[in-house]
């Protein structure tokens, strides 16, 4: 969440920050008219106390003078003191509360570099793969779900029948490739990162401590009875990792990775792009992390961003990066890049990953510091996340761009190795 300080002192900022990204900028004077009742109700509070101790002070002396007639009044004038204080305490604690309810709720200013725009349409192509008309044929022209049923690799259909739409299930060859991405996408990234393997189901507090919650509250999924979540990301457990702790500079930056699965509503969605793959409620991802000082974060962005890059260019795929607008980053992001791979058959460009950098934004919402050689205090570290490899729609690009004339697929050769040798997925006789 955003810095107290930072709305008091640097309103109008925070008000242009948030135009930025098409909010509401009422949503500021909000926090200043709350935050300001609580702070006139804090001084009347340490004012009551105040004449509380003195009047305590003024018992013990007249007890100590004899005058026991004079100190009883004090102290039923005290007594009378001490439950306004209180009275005063309960209500700037849930004062406190509304305050810190409204700061949630507020997103992240976009960094100063981030394009303006408030819709996809705004988003800056920083680099693009040149597709001529004849790049593919016909056969690769065949969107993936029927791919898939063709070769018995993904039966959406019983998937359907077991868990509703926008399931998938992958079954034989489809099965292995699937497991083949995500061990590809942990392993080119054990040179730096260490792996992690949180727990799927987490407590409201480290949804929050993200920025999931509350805004998102409707793209999630929920087990009431026990008050816990299915992640929709691993960057979720990953920064709650620390939280409440301080990390020393000298540790940083921290990198992490983890393969989790993934749990999204995608409320709003049904009936757009939800054929095969394009868009599902259940899906795996490894996840890149990072903790960093302030001075380490542009550095770490890029190298989360090659990384993620790399990985899809090793695998043959047509992508592109997109620099997205200030009305496109997440609540959380302060600038986001996005990495979109080209599936011929579905012939349109599918996100395949986001990295994000969320300055200290997501470290105030799960308190997560640092301390500084050299220096006295600590500071809020800064976090970013990106997807290392997002299985579902790289699985997608993959079986379309790969299709052979005769039906077969063939396995990139970074995947061989993790599909026990394999080079092709045979075309069903």
């Amino acid at each position: 969440m955003l810095d107290i300080k930072l709305i008091r002192n640097e309103a109008e900022l925070v008000r242009a920050g948030l135009a930025r990204r098409g909010d509401d900028p009422a949503a500021v004077d909000h926090v200043l008219e709350l935050d300001a009742k609580l702070r006139a109700l804090g001084t009347e509070r340490d004012d009551v106390r105040s004449e509380v101790n003195q009047l305590s002070q003024q018992v013990g002396e007249l007890h100590r003078a004899g005058r026991a007639d004079e100190a009883g009044e004090l102290q039923e004038r005290s007594k009378e003191l001490g439950q306004r204080e209180r009275e005063l305490s309960d209500r700037a604690d849930e004062l406190q509360a509304e305050v810190r309810l409204a700061l949630l709720s507020i997103a992240n200013l976009p960094a100063p570099d981030a394009p303006d725009g408030l819709t996809e349409e705004d988003n800056v192509v920083v680099r693009s793969a040149e597709l001529p008309a004849d790049a593919y044929g016909d056969h690769q022209r065949v969107p993936h779900w029927e791919i898939g049923a063709e070769l018995g690799i993904l039966d959406v259909d019983r998937a359907v029948r077991m868990s509703g739409s926008m399931f998938a299930m992958y079954r034989g060859d489809g099965a292995h490739l699937l497991s083949a991405l995500i061990n590809y996408g942990l392993d080119r990234n054990r040179d730096a990162f260490e792996q992690v393997r949180p727990p799927t189901l987490v407590r409201t507090e480290t949804m929050i401590g993200t920025g999931h919650l509350p805004k998102f509250s409707d793209d999630a999924y929920q087990l009431e009875r026990d008050d816990l979540w299915a992640v929709p990301t691993a960057e979720v457990p990953l920064t709650s990792m620390v939280a409440g702790e301080v990390l020393e500079e000298r540790d940083l930056p921290m990198r992490l990775m983890a393969h989790t699965s993934c749990y999204r509503r995608e409320a709003g969605s049904a009936g757009r792009d939800t054929r095969g793959l394009l868009r599902v409620h259940e899906f795996d991802k490894v996840e890149l992390y990072a903790f960093c000082t302030p001075d380490q974060a542009q550095a770490m962005h890029q190298e989360i961003l090659e990384r993620a890059e790399q990985a899809i260019i090793d695998l043959g795929l047509a992508h592109r990066v997109l620099d997205l607008a200030c009305g496109d980053i997440s609540g959380a992001g302060a600038r986001t890049y996005d990495i979109e791979v080209y599936a011929p058959g579905a012939d349109r460009w599918l996100e395949v990953s986001s990295v994000s950098w969320c300055t200290d934004y997501q470290a105030r919402r799960a308190n997560i510091r640092y301390r500084p050689d050299g220096r006295k205090g600590t500071e809020f570290v800064h976090s970013l996340n990106g997807s290392g490899l997002a299985v579902p729609r790289v699985w997608a690009g993959i079986v379309e761009t790969y299709r052979q004339p005769d039906g077969s697929v063939t396995i990139p050769e970074v995947l061989r190795p993790y599909m026990g040798g394999k080079t092709e997925i045979p075309a069903r006789s």
